[in-house]
């Protein structure tokens, strides 16, 4: 993308403060599982509507069919695009050249904004390059820190996954774990990546990484439990979203293993595990929050020519350790399916 066409100015604040609008536009707005098909959200909510003309945004991410973790960015995005009289259209798939393709409909559709994530970024470069030939503002959220500003977006909304990690391997050191194992339920996927190498760069125990079939839970179940038998001196098992840390739960129990569950990204069913011990601690990234700032910012920018960061600085969501000693704190809100 051209990004010369947007001008610079550093008196502009970032839009974090529009993260607490969130709360009061949630009436009505529901998410679904998302997966292969488009599919339009964020009409039923009128309270609050913002006058201005009708726009259209795709958002296209690269959900996997069944993780839940999307399904709170998702309603983030909703409630963003009720407020701000926003057509969202919504694609989804974990195949890198299947979400591109999705990208480029919603360019051949002439929306107004698109939303990305980009956790194969080299199979995005070429179609986030031709919405910026089509003078389509593109903003990225959740995965490519590293990479939003090489391809040319607007902003980026997420959490540095360095950092995270590097944040996760100091805590597992806290905690006294000694030999851990990073599940990773997507092989290619820079951000997951990245939070296994953090682990290990801060981590002083030893740290193996395990793949996974993430769109298989039964598979990542069995293949948890067989790690566990085949090595008992693991202590902790370290997954990389919600859904797998409960697998993993359970692994342990099948493996009559004495290790411990942490992991990366909260929903309401892995803050009850927090609350019950059966999971130590999560990384909060807050996804609602990068839904509804991603959609909102693309309303900002048509309306008011603001972007945040000044284009150069992305817009941090995390992280924030959550455990038993906060989890009542988040849980309310986790209840909802906002956290």
């Amino acid at each position: 993308m051209d990004r010369t066409r947007h001008p610079r100015s550093r008196g502009l604040a970032p839009l974090v403060a529009v993260a607490a609008a969130a709360a009061l536009v949630l009436a009505g707005c529901s998410s679904g599982s998302g997966g292969k098909k488009a599919a339009e959200g964020g009409s039923g909510a009128s309270a609050g509507r913002a006058d201005t003309p009708r726009m259209t945004v795709a958002l296209v991410t690269h959900q996997a069919p069944g993780d839940t973790f999307w399904d709170i960015v998702r309603k983030g995005a909703e409630a963003a695009a009720a407020k701000d009289n926003v057509k969202l259209v919504y694609s989804a798939d974990p195949n890198a050249g299947t979400q591109a393709n999705y990208v480029q409909n919603a360019v051949d559709q002439k929306v107004d904004g698109i939303a990305v994530t980009l956790a194969k970024p080299g199979a995005m470069k070429d179609v986030v390059a031709r919405a910026g030939a089509a003078k389509i503002p593109v903003v990225g959220l959740n995965s490519g820190f590293s990479d939003w500003k090489k391809l040319g977006l607007l902003e980026f909304f997420g959490q540095d996954e360095t950092v995270a990690g590097e944040a996760f391997g100091r805590k597992l050191d806290e905690v006294g774990a000694k030999k851990a194992v990073c599940v990773v339920q997507e092989q290619g996927n820079v951000g997951l990546t990245q939070r296994c190498d953090g682990l290990k760069k801060t981590f002083s125990g030893t740290t193996e990484t395990l793949y996974v079939n993430g769109t298989d839970m039964p598979s990542v179940k069995s293949t948890i439990t067989a790690k566990l038998k085949q090595n008992g001196a693991l202590d902790h098992v370290v997954t990389l979203g919600a859904p797998f840390a409960l697998a993993a739960v359970q692994s342990v129990d099948d493996a009559g293993s004495k290790a411990k569950v942490a992991t990366f990204d909260l929903n309401n069913q892995l803050a009850g595990a927090i609350k019950k011990g059966t999971v130590q601690f999560a990384v909060d990234q807050q996804p609602y929050l990068q839904g509804y700032l991603a959609v909102d910012s693309l309303w900002l920018y048509k309306n008011n020519g603001n972007y945040s960061g000044g284009g150069e600085q992305p817009v941090l969501t995390g992280p924030a350790f959550v455990d038993r000693s906060n989890v009542d704190q988040v849980s309310r809100f986790a209840a909802k399916g906002t956290r």
